[in-house]
């Protein structure tokens, strides 16, 4: 996910090297509990789903199989690099902000991480409610990650400190810079019922990960991806390097970032 010259630009690029392990991650922290939301949506046996911000593809993978050969699945990202041809989905490079949502009506669009960090994100949503079939469902799924006291447990006091650092520099200096709203994700609600959409509903996510797994070492692809937007904010080079180390020790244990799951459904008629 890229941006034009007059806006922030994404602070995860998906050509960086680490964007592969940054995709693995998030689906192991999150692909449990979208599969659980669009489960939930009913038999998706022969829909049409629009997967939008599809990174690494787990979802858009998942999808194909729920919809069957007669199902259409569409997934969309401004970089599909990740996004392999013949995994029983269509892959379109899109850029939601400056293009229209991709020709529907859809059935189910799921976007995971995607709308927080784009600035026209209430634009957007609009916009994505507009493309459903009645009845269809949108999917918004996003960190809110204004909420401290994601440490459960530490080596040390110094090392829960640490993390705690990086955390305030991430929310507040790091991620803003680039165009993200963390506190997007807790308005997505309030949002979708303004848009009209029924039966909005929430389910908020987290669980512990020690460090080692998925939810730790995203800290530590974070660190790689974004080291540079890290020292402007006020962290030191050992910090950074501490942390990483930090990342893959099981004695810490960190909680991932609250997950908003939010769907609305588009009204009849």
């Amino acid at each position: 996910m890229t941006a034009s010259a007059e806006e922030p630009s994404y602070a995860f690029d998906n050509n960086d090297p680490e964007a592969a392990a940054r995709h693995d991650h998030l689906a192991e922290v999150l692909d449990e509990l979208t599969v659980s939301r669009l489960s939930g949506l009913g038999d998706l046996t022969g829909r049409a789903c629009l997967e939008i911000g599809a990174g690494g593809g787990s979802i858009a993978r998942w999808l194909a199989g729920a919809t069957g050969p007669y199902g259409r699945v569409l997934a969309a990202d401004i970089n599909t690099r990740y996004l392999k041809p013949g995994a029983g989905f269509e892959v379109l490079r899109h850029d939601l902000a400056s293009e229209p949502v991709p020709e529907g009506p859809w059935d189910v669009i799921h976007a995971r991480l995607v709308l927080l960090h784009l600035p026209q994100r209430r634009e957007i949503l609009r916009r994505l409610a507009a493309a459903l079939t009645p009845g269809g469902a949108l999917v918004v799924e996003d960190f809110e990650t204004t909420f401290r006291k994601s440490v459960l447990a530490a080596p040390t006091p110094e090392a829960a400190a640490l993390v705690d650092t990086y955390h305030n520099a991430l929310v507040e200096r790091v991620l803003p810079a680039h165009g993200n709203d963390p506190t997007w994700a807790g308005r997505v609600h309030s949002v979708m019922l303004a848009e009209g959409l029924a039966g909005v509903d929430t389910v908020v996510y987290a669980r512990s990960w020690p460090g080692g797994t998925a939810g730790a070492l995203l800290i530590a692809v974070n660190i790689a991806q974004a080291r540079g937007d890290f020292l402007a904010a006020g962290m030191s080079a050992a910090q950074l390097d501490e942390l990483a180390l930090l990342a893959a020790d099981p004695r810490l244990v960190v909680r991932n970032p609250l997950t908003y799951s939010t769907i609305g459904l588009r009204q009849d008629g």
